[in-house]
């Protein structure tokens, strides 16, 4: 890309970063004027005192009016912007008055149906058929609900993992971060512009956001980062990339995916709803292991970090060089997970026999 493509693209990240800074404070305000405000009622929250949870309607105007700016209007951008605004309007719904899950999932599913019909649409895959000459698979008529279950999937799958302060805007930054360098060295500019936006977005937002939070961005904020990313995968993964698609983004996103499917096959193991809330996500294995919050999202940031230089790997270089990176990468992970377990062991037996107080984390 040209010297003043790249100039865009850090004026855009900058303005959408500034922006969603400025407006955090009065969408903070607004939160405790409406209601919008997490009261700690049950063992999932790790808070102790009541925080303002309309956050992520910061995140989404910086991304919006950022994106007016800066980009062309398309039709899959007009739709994808369309679906945005549903999936927030209902966010901030949920947010001052908790909505059942069904309704909730109905709702996402028409919000999907928005972009797919504007043209944002899985259409090509790898074929899985070793049999075939043919590397592509085309999907058809099967692309619509595909595209939809991907959507509506992520969507939910971000808002899984919003337990811990900073975790789901963290993890998001570092997912679309990775969409932003695949594209920019592929030359995906569009794509490249649209991500440097929501990466901007979600920065700006971060500050407020980390341990000790001072707002959530709540089911508003979370639902719009995965509708908003599973939208831009399928517009430059999924299509940049037809021979390995299938594995591109679901290694950019494979912690809020695998603790998503994890957390319904456990709950449907125990008879239970699947879309049923519980303690038995990963970060709340983190925080039962004895990890502190900021220790848990920590872990959660080096192994979205790893996932994602895996997937930029991968789609620049050839299998055998990415899948020896991915195994470092991975093993770098293992053992500074376990060097960060021995210390934590070791504060606890400090703490058990009295030599250093044992603090709990809380809120402000």
């Amino acid at each position: 890309m040209p010297q003043e493509s790249y100039l865009k693209l850090l004026l855009a990240f900058s303005a959408a970063a500034l922006l969603a800074f400025l407006l955090t404070p009065p969408v903070k305000i607004l939160a405790g004027r409406i209601g919008a405000v997490d009261v700690p009622k049950d063992e999932r929250r790790m808070h102790k005192t009541p925080i303002p949870r309309l956050g992520g309607l910061a995140i989404f105007l910086a991304f919006l009016l950022t994106t007016l700016v800066f980009c062309e209007l398309t039709e899959s951008l007009r739709g994808t912007l369309m679906g945005c605004v549903i999936i927030v309007v209902l966010g901030m719904v949920d947010d001052v008055c908790a909505l059942p899950a069904k309704p909730k999932f109905v709702v996402q599913i028409l919000a999907a149906l928005i972009p797919v019909m504007h043209g944002v649409r899985v259409e090509i895959v790898t074929n899985f058929n070793v049999f075939s000459d043919d590397p592509y698979m085309k999907l058809g008529i099967f692309s619509i609900p595909l595209t939809i279950i991907w959507i509506v999937g992520m969507t939910n799958a971000v808002n899984f993992i919003d337990g811990l302060d900073g975790l789901a805007v963290g993890v998001s930054s570092i997912g679309t971060f990775s969409i932003l360098a695949i594209a920019i060295l592929v030359s995906e500019y569009d794509i490249a512009l649209l991500a440097a936006i929501l990466c901007g977005a979600c920065i700006g937002f971060f500050p407020y956001n980390l341990n000790p939070a001072k707002i959530f961005m709540g089911d508003t904020g979370a639902t719009f980062l995965g509708f908003v990313l599973a939208s831009l995968s399928i517009q430059g993964l999924f299509k940049m990339y037809a021979v390995i698609s299938f594995f591109i983004p679901f290694l950019i996103f494979g912690l809020p995916i695998f603790d998503t499917a994890f957390a319904m096959l456990r709950r449907m193991l125990s008879g239970r709803s699947p879309m049923e809330a519980d303690r038995g996500h990963l970060h709340h294995r983190l925080i039962d292991m004895g990890f502190s919050q900021k220790q848990a999202v920590a872990i959660m940031y080096v192994v979205s970090a790893i996932l994602g230089l895996s997937a930029v790997l991968l789609s620049t270089t050839t299998m055998t060089k990415a899948l020896l990176g991915i195994g470092c990468g991975l093993l770098l992970a293992v053992v500074a997970i376990r060097i960060l377990d021995d210390h934590r062991a070791a504060m606890l037996r400090a703490a058990e026999q009295g030599e250093i107080p044992h603090k709990e984390e809380h809120h402000e």
